[in-house]
């Protein structure tokens, strides 16, 4: 196993992952509620799989023992972990929507001239906005859009939430 998978403590990744998840999805509100970017079907989609991982990785953490994680903690961060290469899927489908490598769903693309729906154009106009389109990246930094850097991160805590069970894994065949 790589020194750098012991170079991070066991019991200090469930926090991590509930400190990184917390803050992603206070970005995405900061964003929302802030800066007035109001979310696409697909990013809403993208903040499911942080409403299971904060509660998981909180458990994991309770749970944890002083020596090690235990069976407990390592099944629901193998969740989490899930979950995230769940949003990776999830958030580089979307990604690539916005830089048009692919198509999207019709349902959130298009040119937003006309709504899709009679319900849809009915509560645009009572509310005054239109629902943004998935296909346009209405924020970027370094040509990464929003999608972009939850597709990133989703990678990156999809790897730190795997660590338990590989540790796990590689401690259940030293036993052996």
């Amino acid at each position: 196993m790589p020194p750098m998978l012991d170079r991070i403590s066991p019991l200090s990744i469930p926090w991590i992952v509930l400190a990184a998840s917390v803050a992603t999805l206070g970005g995405a509100y900061f964003f929302q509620y802030v800066l007035g970017y109001a979310p696409c079907h697909l990013c809403l989609i993208e903040r499911m799989p942080y409403y299971f991982a904060i509660p998981a990785a909180l458990f994991a953490g309770l749970l944890s023992r002083e020596a090690n994680l235990g069976i407990g903690p390592v099944v629901l961060l193998a969740l989490c972990a899930a979950a995230f290469a769940i949003n990776a899927g999830i958030s580089g489908y979307h990604a690539g929507v916005e830089y048009k490598w692919w198509a999207g769903p019709s349902s959130c693309t298009g040119g937003g001239l006309v709504s899709n729906s009679l319900e849809t154009l009915q509560a645009e106009l009572q509310s005054g906005m239109r629902t943004p389109q998935c296909d346009k990246a209405p924020w970027t930094l370094f040509g990464i859009s929003l999608a972009g850097f939850n597709f990133l991160l989703s990678l990156a805590l999809f790897a730190l939430s795997s660590l338990p069970v590989i540790r796990f894994r590689r401690d259940a065949r030293g036993l052996e």
